[in-house]
């Protein structure tokens, strides 16, 4: 079984502005991009490597099974894998 793995959050001067959780980087990339950054860059803690995603957040209707408390609109993050770096020093 995948334990959960730690991903720090760069910008764009590679300092670490947060931490996501989750068991693959999609899963954390997903957070991200549900709290509105566009540009994720996500470190894997105890790596050199860097998943590179570009997010989104869209408004879709409720699913058909929501409760009566969802609202008729949701938000839904989208990501996509643009690839991964390997870091020279940490």
């Amino acid at each position: 079984m995948a334990e959960t793995r730690n991903f720090a959050l760069r910008d764009e001067k590679g300092n670490e502005i947060g931490v996501f959780t989750g068991k693959q980087p999609r899963q954390a990339a997903l957070k991200a991009a549900n709290r509105g950054i566009t540009d994720i860059r996500l470190r894997e803690r105890g790596t050199k490597k860097v998943h590179i995603f570009t997010g989104e957040r869209v408004q879709v209707t409720k699913p058909k099974g929501a409760p009566t408390w969802m609202p008729e609109k949701i938000w839904k993050p989208r990501v996509k894998k643009m690839g991964v770096e390997k870091l020279e020093e940490l």
